[in-house]
């Protein structure tokens, strides 16, 4: 956990650094073809990381995301439910992050803290006009995973983060070696998905 730890003190200097706006600075992104085990990789989360919990349609998606509650209250974590409110609401969480392609247009208030997954400079504006939280930015960095599309790579990524009215996260390729890259470019966090696994 070593790694995980450097990786949330780097966070913690980026939030920090962009005027410690009151959202988590370190998010753990599941995923159900790399963590088969959510509720196990949760107990291992430092205190005050988000958890975004993206079940894709996943049958226990109940039962765990109650697993899940259950853990964020013990562990002092925040759990974000990936592109369901009505669950978020059922089970407590503290909020949504919701995918680009299904931003909301306003941010109602019905959670704590409500993100969203952004590619580009559009979609970042798009949720700063919502009023979102925060906007997830990716990929910074080479990712392995599925849904990452050409990097945007750390300059063009830091340009958006810098002209963002909301706070922007990065992801994407984001690992204890490369993150310290992120410091002084605007960016308000980290989130990762490998990193996390392979602490």
């Amino acid at each position: 956990m070593r790694s995980v730890h450097g990786l949330a003190a780097i966070a913690a200097r980026l939030n920090r650094d962009a005027g410690a706006p009151a959202i988590p600075s370190l998010y753990f992104f599941t995923d159900p073809a790399r963590t088969a085990d959510p509720v196990g990789s949760a107990r291992r989360l430092p205190r005050g990381t988000a958890l975004v919990y993206r079940h894709f349609g996943a049958e226990d998606r109940v039962r765990v995301a109650r697993q899940l509650a259950a853990l964020k209250r013990s562990r002092g974590l925040v759990l974000l439910i990936g592109a369901d409110a009505e669950l978020a609401e059922e089970c407590g969480a503290d909020g949504v992050h919701w995918p680009e392609r299904l931003m909301p247009r306003e941010r109602g208030s019905a959670f704590r803290v409500v993100t969203t997954a952004a590619h580009d400079a559009k979609a970042v504006a798009r949720a700063a006009a919502a009023g979102l939280d925060a906007c997830v930015l990716s990929p910074i960095f080479p990712s392995a995973s599925a849904s990452a599309r050409n990097e945007l790579g750390l300059f063009s990524a830091s340009q958006i983060a810098r002209t963002s009215a909301i706070p922007v996260i990065a992801l994407g390729g984001v690992t204890g070696r490369n993150a310290t890259r992120l410091c002084g470019r605007g960016f308000a966090g980290v989130a990762a998905v490998d990193a996390f696994l392979e602490a």
